[in-house]
Formats: structure tokens, C-alpha cells, sequence
């Protein structure tokens, strides 16, 4: 067969190679069709077998020649790797063994894929946003105003310290105990994680294998459970920590994280439970002992057996060695500490249930409202608050009420049982510095001290008399107001008319209004100075008619009382209608031995959060009266305690009175001495049937020798 080349085309090998292989292909196609059409088979033997594909390396060595020499040696090292059993060359069990090559390769190939592995996890591993809830949760303390504790709320016994507020010997004894090296490693342990997941996946305390670091994850981001993800999570995120927080930021959160025993989280609070002292006032020696807790409060407390007191010693004694030896103790320091310094046998309590919660209650109220602290974010504690209450003056007088309430169960129990006292003392300065608000907190749950539940009655008058020497009164609906001073003159006797410059004064009801005073006595013409200090009550039902009931109002309120308390002005009103606290009437009456002027009375006095202050709202001084009206009622109320008292023995001035209602519902004392008012009320109601009160029946005493005045008396000192 010829084959024609056309003359465009040049002739070459390759070209003629492939033209014959198409002819051939094409022959063999024609041949095949052929076949098929004849009805016969094609003739495979005479089919063309394709070429095998080259392997990449053979392509690559193709395209670039000076690789195939490296493929060749590696090639070369690949096979000498590969395992072949049983070795030609060896004999016995070694003919199976893995040669030293193999044993490299095997490790270079975990060694990295372990690297890719933790890489991964720890580019994954994100520090939580959220702490565990009781990590951040604390407790708020309540101080006496001497700085000593008075109570705590919370569920949680804790509070958080900043580090600069701590010790530096404090530190050095918790890093000597538990983690030298803090400050220089990368936040893990290898051999204490080794140590830790051996003690997991076997039996055997868990603690000593972990860095602070890890420590401090694991109290605040993470679950107490011994698992080994756990303990992998915890790794994780205490090398994340120690790349993204300071070294003293995360030394700070663990002292202050960390659980003590006897309920106590952190330094701050195991410092108080067990000796009785703020962190700040430590020794070397005390710290010392703490740090020991931390690996296990419940075998290191030797108050809870001898076992633990002997391990307790032994754990102090190293740890104070220990600091020599890391050099953050000198060794003369250190041989000052040869006695064990014994906590106390039982953490310091507080005085909760009875009357400190009355206190705390109230504190609380005040704090949130004059610090602008919501109720969500005082409830996740961390507050010092520290209160105007005298620990002393808060003492007399729970024990003066508790005296009065003995006596009256046993003189006559049916009544005691529905008796309440309710009493305030209220420097001049605003301070309250104590109260009683019943019983027990926990048995009754409103605060007789605050409560606007009774009349004042009589013990009224005084702002009376002080609008009326301020204001001037009016006889006739138009001129100037005529003066009034302590020996103006007004009518004594009892069951007199009340007028208007009209004429008689007549309630809804049609009926004439009239006054009465305590037993009908009458007394004629009488100065108001006299009339305040014998407790006439006509001629003031009167003056608050002629000064105008608006402004006595006024006056009262500008004096302390509040505007919730009062009624509706009518000639009542004069007589104590309205319905004061025991605080603010003490309040009141502040106002006239501070000459004229007036503090809102307040029970808190600063108030920090985990060391740092927190804003509070002081109130202010302001004048609510003038100096000369506050001074003559403060008079008269110094008359109208040497009337009634004659024989009180006092080495300073004493002023006030009495307080009795129409009603017989409710009597009052208040008083002054040391510019501390002291208002005291006691009244009868029912509580299981309703709040209307019920008649004293003199379970509180007669005028003369009312049971309010022996608790005031008692409270102030005065014999």
C-alpha cells in the first residue's frame, strides 16, 4: 500500500509515524467494520495495547531533571524504612524488631501530628465570657460604725481584694506553697498535668499537680469534676490565660477565688474567718497557714481534729521553709516563727436574726438609693458597707425594749402579746445610730422603728409651738400677723370650742369641734412656754388654727416629718394626727437641739467594693427653722422634762416629752441628751386580725411613769 504525502506538508519521522498509525487504526476499523457487516467477529489479537500512564514521579523528574536524583535517594530511605519481617540479618526476636530508623521516624511522625493536634486545640480554645456564677458572686458586709463587722448577706462568703491591698508576704507564702515558679512558667505544668491525669484515670488526691494558673481556671471558668477532658480544657485555657491577662492579674483572681474552708472564699474572708483580722493586718507567720488550706481546707483546719492540727504545723513549717529556700524569707525572719499561730476555734459571727438584720435592712435601703446601685448589681455582693450604727447605743437600747417587753409579758400576757415597741436614736448631725424594729427579724418582718402606724398625739405640739413662733398667728382673716412668743397667752381649759375668725369651727357631720385635754383638767390662761411643758393640749389645738394648719405642716415636714405621715388639716391635726415614724420623730426633734437646723436622717456612712470607694449621696445641713424658734422650744422641752422627772439625775441638758393620743392607741417619749434624740412608741395591735390599733389599758404605764420613758431613760443612761 502507497501512502501520498501532500506537497504543503514536510515530511517528517514523527509525522509519518502517526499517519501510518492512523491508516493502520483506520484500516484496522475498516477491517473490524467489515467483519461485522459480514457477520463475522473482529479480530482482537490485532488490537494496538496502550502505553501505562507515568507515574507522578517519573513526570516530575521529566519535567525537571535535577530532580530525580533527590527522588531517587529518598526513594532509597524510604525503602530501608519500610518494615521488612522478618529481617534477613538479624536472628532470635530481633529478626521482628523495628530498626532504630524506623523507631525515629515513628517518633518525628507523633511528635508532629501531637504539635499540629494541640496547635489546633489551642488556636480553637476561647477564654468563656461568663465566669461561673459563684466565682463572681459575694458576700456584702455590714460595719458597725467603729469599723468592727456587724452582719453579712449572701450566699456566698466572699469578697475580693485587689492584689496591691494584699500583703506582699501574704503572696510570697501562697506562690511558696503552691507554685514557685508562677511568674516564669507558661501557665501549665507537664509533669504536674502527668501527674494529675495518673491520679484521674487512678485513684489519689488531685491537688499539687496544677499551676496557679490552672488552679484559677479551673475555680472560674470550669466544673470540679476529675475527667481527663477536663484536665485537657483546663491546660488549654491556662496557656490562653497566661498569653492574655498579666501574671499579677491572675495571681489576684485566684486569691480571691480560692475556697479556704469554713464557708470562705478568698483571702480576704478566710483572714476574718479564721483570725478575726483583715488580710492587711497578717503576719508571715499567719499567711503561712492560710496558703496551707489551699491544698485542702478540710485536712489542714487543726480545730477539726488532731490529725489535721498535725498537719497543719507540719505544711506551716514548710511553707515558711520553703520561702527561705526561694529566698522571699530570710532566715532570721523565718526563726522568729517557731510557734504555730492557732486560729480561732471558730470563725467570728455575726449578730443576724434579731435586731442587726432590722439594721441591715434599713442600711441596705439606704445604700442602694443614695449610692445608685441597682438591686441586680448589689445582689451579686463585693460591698463594704459601713453604718452610722453605734454598737454601744444599738446594745442599751435592745436591752432597755428587751427589759420593758419581760416585764410586760409577765404583768399581764394576754396584752403583751399584741404589744410593739418601736424606737430610734438620731444624732444631730443625721446619724441614726440605733433602733429597735421589733422582736425578731425573722419572726416579724416590718421594722417598728420605720413604721408609720400609730399617731403621734401630744408629743406633736413642739412643731406646733415652733410654726407659731416662726409664722405669728391670725386672728382675723386680713392684717399682719401679730408675734408669738413662749409667754403668749391662750385659753387652759378643757373641752373649749375651736375657732375661726368666723366664729366656731363645725366638722362635716354638723357638730362643733372642742378640745379636751389629759383628764379633763383645766387650766385658765396659760403662756405657751408653759402650756408645751405641762402638756395642755387646748391652747395648741387652737394656735394651729390661728398660724394656719398649712403652715404647721410645713414646718413639721421642713422639720424631719415626713408628708406621707399627715392626714387631712383639720383642728386634729395640731393634736398628732399625723402618723410619724420612731425615726423621724426622733429626727424632728433633732432639728430643735441642733438650733434650727436639719440633716435627713441616714445609716450609712461610706461604702467601698472590694477596697475601692463607691460614690454615696451625703445628705446636707439646711435650715428649717430659725436658731431663736428652735432655741425656745428646745426650752420649753427642757422645762417639760425636769416638770415631769424631777428626779432623774442628768450631768448634761435633757429635753423633751411625753406623747399620748385621745385614743389611748399609742405613747410616746422623745427626747434629747448628748445631741442624740431618742424617740420611743409603743402601741397594741393585733396582727393576726388587723392593723387598726388597740387600746393600751395602761400596759404602757401611767403619764407620770410611762413604760416609753423608763426604755428612753434607760437607753440614754439616765438615772
Amino acid at each position: 500500500m502507497q501512502l501520498k504525502v501532500p506537497d504543503s506538508v514536510t515530511a517528517d519521522e514523527t509525522m509519518m509515524l502517526r499517519v501510518v498509525g492512523g491508516a493502520a487504526s483506520a484500516d484496522r476499523g475498516d477491517t473490524a467494520s467489515d467483519a461485522a457487516k459480514d457477520g463475522g467477529t473482529p479480530d482482537r489479537s490485532r488490537r494496538r495495547r496502550r502505553a501505562p500512564r507515568p507515574s507522578p514521579l517519573t513526570r516530575l523528574t521529566a519535567t525537571a531533571p535535577g530532580l530525580a536524583g533527590l527522588a531517587t535517594r529518598v526513594a532509597a530511605e524510604a525503602r530501608r524504612l519500610r518494615p521488612r519481617y522478618p529481617h534477613a540479618d538479624r536472628t532470635g526476636w530481633r529478626r521482628w524488631a523495628p530498626s532504630w530508623r524506623q523507631w525515629l521516624g515513628a517518633a518525628l511522625a507523633f511528635t508532629g501530628l501531637t504539635g499540629v493536634l494541640l496547635g489546633s486545640a489551642y488556636a480553637a480554645t476561647d477564654i468563656p465570657d461568663n465566669l461561673n456564677t459563684y466565682a463572681t458572686q459575694q458576700d456584702n458586709v455590714y460595719f458597725w460604725s467603729d469599723g468592727t463587722p456587724m452582719a453579712r448577706t449572701g450566699w456566698v462568703r466572699r469578697q475580693a481584694m485587689p492584689l496591691k491591698e494584699i500583703p506582699e508576704d501574704v503572696r510570697d507564702a501562697v506562690l511558696a506553697a503552691e507554685n514557685a515558679s508562677f511568674y516564669s512558667d507558661p501557665g501549665i505544668s507537664v509533669s504536674g498535668i502527668g501527674r494529675a491525669l495518673w491520679r484521674t484515670v487512678g485513684q489519689g488526691d488531685t491537688q499539687g499537680g496544677s499551676t496557679i494558673t490552672q488552679q484559677y481556671v479551673k475555680n472560674v471558668y470550669l466544673s470540679q469534676d476529675r475527667s481527663v477532658s477536663r484536665k485537657f480544657t483546663e491546660a488549654m485555657l491556662a496557656l490562653k490565660l497566661d498569653n492574655e491577662m498579666s501574671k499579677d492579674e491572675i495571681l489576684e483572681g485566684y486569691l480571691n477565688t480560692s475556697w479556704f474552708g469554713r464557708g470562705t472564699y478568698g483571702i480576704q474572708r478566710a483572714a476574718q474567718a479564721y483570725y478575726g483580722k483583715d488580710v492587711r493586718e497578717l503576719d508571715v507567720s499567719e499567711a503561712a497557714f492560710l496558703a496551707s488550706l489551699l491544698k485542702g481546707a478540710g485536712l489542714y483546719d487543726p480545730t477539726l481534729s488532731e490529725a489535721n492540727r498535725a498537719r497543719a504545723v507540719e505544711r506551716w513549717s514548710w511553707i515558711l521553709d520553703r520561702m527561705v529556700e526561694i529566698g522571699t524569707l530570710s532566715k532570721a525572719e523565718r526563726a522568729k516563727y517557731e510557734k504555730f499561730p492557732e486560729p480561732l476555734k471558730r470563725a467570728p459571727g455575726f449578730d443576724t436574726g434579731k435586731q442587726s438584720d432590722y439594721l441591715v435592712e434599713l442600711a441596705a435601703q439606704y445604700a442602694k438609693k443614695a449610692a445608685n446601685i441597682s438591686a441586680k448589681e448589689y445582689d451579686l455582693g463585693g460591698y463594704q458597707i459601713y453604718t452610722t450604727f453605734d454598737r454601744k447605743q444599738e446594745s442599751a437600747l435592745t436591752e432597755a425594749v428587751d427589759k420593758a417587753r419581760k416585764k410586760a409579758r409577765k404583768d399581764d400576757p394576754a396584752k403583751a402579746k399584741s404589744l410593739h415597741f418601736g424606737a430610734s436614736s438620731v444624732a444631730t448631725d443625721g446619724r441614726i445610730l440605733a433602733l429597735h424594729g421589733g422582736p425578731d427579724h425573722r419572726e416579724q418582718g416590718y421594722n417598728e422603728s420605720n413604721a408609720t402606724t400609730v399617731p403621734a398625739g401630744s408629743a406633736f405640739l413642739p412643731f406646733v409651738y415652733a410654726a407659731a413662733l416662726e409664722h405669728g398667728v391670725h386672728t382675723t382673716r386680713d392684717g399682719a400677723a401679730t408675734e408669738v412668743t413662749p409667754q403668749t397667752l391662750y385659753d387652759g381649759d378643757d373641752g373649749i370650742a375651736v375657732r375661726t375668725p368666723e366664729g366656731p369651727y363645725w366638722d362635716r357631720g354638723g357638730k362643733q369641734v372642742t378640745s379636751r385635754n389629759d383628764g379633763g383638767k383645766s387650766y385658765g390662761r396659760i403662756g405657751l412656754g408653759r402650756a408645751l411643758a405641762l402638756s395642755v393640749n387646748t391652747p395648741f389645738m387652737q394656735l394651729g388654727m390661728d398660724t394656719g394648719l398649712d403652715k404647721v405642716r410645713d414646718t413639721a415636714q421642713r422639720a424631719g416629718l415626713l408628708s406621707s405621715s399627715f392626714g387631712p388639716q383639720v383642728p386634729a391635726m395640731s393634736l398628732g394626727s399625723a402618723t410619724p415614724s420612731a425615726i423621724r420623730m426622733a429626727s424632728g426633734y433633732a432639728t430643735f437641739a441642733a438650733a434650727g437646723k436639719h440633716v435627713e436622717p441616714y445609716s450609712v456612712a461610706r461604702i467601698t467594693r472590694n477596697g475601692s470607694k463607691v460614690p454615696l449621696t451625703r445628705p446636707g445641713s439646711r435650715r428649717a427653722m430659725k436658731a431663736s424658734v428652735a432655741g425656745a422650744v428646745q426650752s420649753a422641752l427642757t422645762d417639760a422634762f425636769r416638770t415631769a422627772h424631777p428626779e432623774a439625775a442628768t450631768t448634761t441638758p435633757v429635753a423633751g416629752k411625753a406623747g399620748t393620743t385621745q385614743k389611748d392607741t399609742a405613747a410616746w417619749y422623745v427626747g434629747t441628751a448628748n445631741s442624740v434624740s431618742t424617740a420611743v412608741v409603743a402601741y397594741r395591735i393585733d396582727l393576726t386580725k388587723s392593723l387598726e390599733p388597740l387600746p393600751l389599758d395602761g400596759i404602757a404605764g401611767s403619764v407620770g411613769d410611762s413604760v416609753p420613758y423608763r426604755i428612753w431613760s434607760g437607753a440614754r443612761g439616765i438615772g
